[in-house]
This record gives C-alpha cells, structure tokens and sequence, in this order.
C-alpha cells in the first residue's frame, strides 16, 4: 500500500527529537501559554520573515481571530466584501462569515487552481476593503497583478497560508506577504503538529496583541475582559514538537519536491494534466493535485493497485448546503476543479520506488468507455 501520507513514519524521523521535547515540556508542569510557546512563536516568526507570531488552538481559529481583530481596529466593518478565492477549503470562508462579512468569490485560474487575477477587477465593489489571498495545495498565490491591485484600490492584503509553511514569493516567504496570515498546524500539514494547532503571523504589534487577548478569553489581564474573546491557545506540548519539526521544515520541503519533479518529468498520460508552476521555489507540495475528466474512475483504478490518493475538494464553498445563498453563483473553473482533481501520495517519506510505481499506474491508466 501507498498511503497518501504516512504520518506514522514521518514521525519517526524525527522519533528522538520529539521525545525529549514532550518529555521536557510534561516534566516541567507548565502546559499552556508557557516557554515552549513562546519560542516556537519566536523561532515561527523569524522562519516567515515577520515581527509577531501568536499561536491559537487551530487554523480555522487563525482566520477567525485575525478578521475580528481587524474588524475591533476598525480597519473592517461589519458587512465588509472579502474578495476570496472559490477554489479553496471550506475553513476559509468560514473565518470571513463568521464575523459578519461578505466572501466575494473569484474564480479560480483554469493552469494552477489559484485565484485568477485577472477576475478581480469584475468582483470589486464600493464596499470591498479586502482580498484573502489562499496559497493552496502549497503553491504561492501571490503575484505582481495582485499586489498592483491592492495597492491601486487600498485593500488590505490578507493570506490563508495553511498549506504553505515554507513558500517563497521571491525572497519573501508566504505568511509575510499582506497586514495578516493565518496558519494551520494540522497534522497532515508540511508542518504539522500531533492534534490541532495554529497561528496568526504580523509585522503589526498592535493587531499581534489584540489577537492574542481575543484568544485568551477578550482577557487584558486575568479576569479583565474589554472584550468577548475565545479559548484558543497553542499549547506547550504542540507547541514543542513543531519548534521540532520547524528545525527540518526546509529539508521535509525539498524532499517533497523532489518527488513533484519526478511527477512532472515522468507522468505522461496525455488523460491528465498537471498544475503549472512559476518557479521550484513556489511550491512546498503541501498537496499535489492531478486533474482528468475520468477522476472517479482513475481514483479506483489507483486504490485497485494499491495506491491512496484523495480529493481536495469535492465540493466548492460555494456548493455547500451551509452557504445555500450563493448556491446561484457559477464559477466554472472551480466547479470543474471540484470534479476532476485528484491529489496524488507525496511526502517527505515517500521514496522515488513508490513514486515509480504511482507514475507507472497512471501512464497505464485507461478510462473503460474511451
């Protein structure tokens, strides 16, 4: 079997490493808002290039922090448009309605399943204060159209970077691009911890602490609370196995894009198609998305031989029963992503024999009704 991520043996890589963390961090009998936080944070921040790092209990908890945060400053207001990307996972846009804005979804570019640039200017109206940019599957998202763009009509620049710990947008990494970056530390993710974890990344010192008095309860000291916070904190234990695996981050990445590269160089059926890529460095391979008119058909093929793949996402935000208002939208490229795309297994600890094998399956692959 192929697994599409063996977390199992990932860990084990760094086995030794993540024991004595844990067992550091139980022996000390400190287990939230303690040392081990506080400098994964610090190591965190210098790794994306910004000022702040403030850890939170998960992604989804990142988003929702930063945009209340921004709407307490008042640099948003209730009722805000959100340009967003509608290719993207379903968290996104919680983090936007969940604080009484409006999601104004672009439709995705048809080569990479990123926001289309070009598709900005149409969604842009008087009551748009902000573009969410998505760096999905782990690809960089960001370009100089957008940046033109956001600078011309003074939009804040926001990143979801939950699948992207480690992309470069030239010298800078994703997370330190915009006023804001959410990050997600789920387990599946290139950096990951064993449970949920998060984290809001800023040069704003000001937005940094107002993030983290929401995420501790709205407390600006112990009992006192100006505001209506959440219970949502990083904690000690989380936090010391990611300041761990921080430390391989940029060997895990190269490791997943030498397996990207042999995709590329050798997968050859011409039923499939593959992303397209600016630049290596772009890219981490969060996911590594393939995309057929025959994805159901291939994805059983592949689970016949052994091989797991899955699908990011089978439905856009857009589609979703909780989002029944904008279910008259039609974004054709996102749509069309949603049927055909198909993530193939890639890891730090999958090996160039197995990659041989995926490709091998899919070069063979012929759908029964051509």
């Amino acid at each position: 079997m192929i697994k599409f991520l063996d977390l199992q043996s990932l860990t084990h890589k760094y086995h030794d490493e993540i024991h004595e963390a844990v067992k550091r961090t139980v022996d000390s009998g400190w287990y939230l808002l303690g040392k081990e936080t506080q400098q994964f944070e610090a190591h965190y921040a210098t790794y994306i290039g910004t000022h702040h790092c403030v850890g939170c209990a998960n992604g989804l908890d990142a988003l929702l922090l930063m945009f209340k945060a921004l709407l307490l400053q008042g640099r948003l207001k209730e009722g805000d448009e959100i340009l967003v990307p509608a290719n993207t996972f379903i968290a996104t846009i919680h983090g936007i309605t969940e604080n009484g804005l409006r999601p104004i979804f672009v439709d995705a570019r048809d080569d990479n399943g990123q926001i289309d640039e070009a598709k900005l200017s149409a969604a842009l109206t008087p009551r748009t204060h902000a573009l969410l940019i998505v760096h999905l599957y782990g690809q960089c998202a960001m370009n100089q159209a957008i940046e033109a763009f956001c600078e011309e009509h003074n939009l804040l620049l926001l990143e979801d970077n939950a699948q992207a710990h480690g992309c470069l947008y030239g010298t800078r990494r994703t997370g330190s691009l915009g006023t804001a970056a959410a990050h997600s530390f789920y387990p599946g993710k290139n950096l990951g911890a064993m449970g949920d974890g998060g984290a809001v990344t800023t040069d704003d010192g000001e937005l940094a602490a107002l993030i983290r008095q929401l995420g501790n309860y709205g407390y600006s000291e112990k009992y006192v609370c100006p505001e209506i916070g959440k219970n949502s904190r990083l904690d000690e234990i989380q936090a010391a196995i990611l300041d761990v695996k921080l430390r391989h981050l940029d060997t895990d990445i190269e490791a997943r894009r030498n397996i990207a590269d042999f995709y590329r160089t050798h997968i050859s059926n011409p039923l499939i198609s593959l992303p397209q890529i600016s630049e290596r460095e772009a890219h981490v391979y969060h996911l590594f998305p393939i995309r057929t008119a025959h994805r159901n058909e291939l994805q059983n093929y592949l689970r016949e031989r052994g091989i797991e793949t899955l699908i990011h996402y089978p439905t856009p935000p857009h589609k979703q029963q909780c989002y029944s208002e904008f279910h008259h939208l039609s974004l054709p490229v996102t749509e069309r992503i949603s049927a055909e795309v198909l993530s193939l297994p890639i890891s730090p600890v999958m090996t160039l024999q197995e990659a041989r094998e995926v490709v091998d399956a899919l070069n063979a692959f012929t759908p029964t009704n051509s």
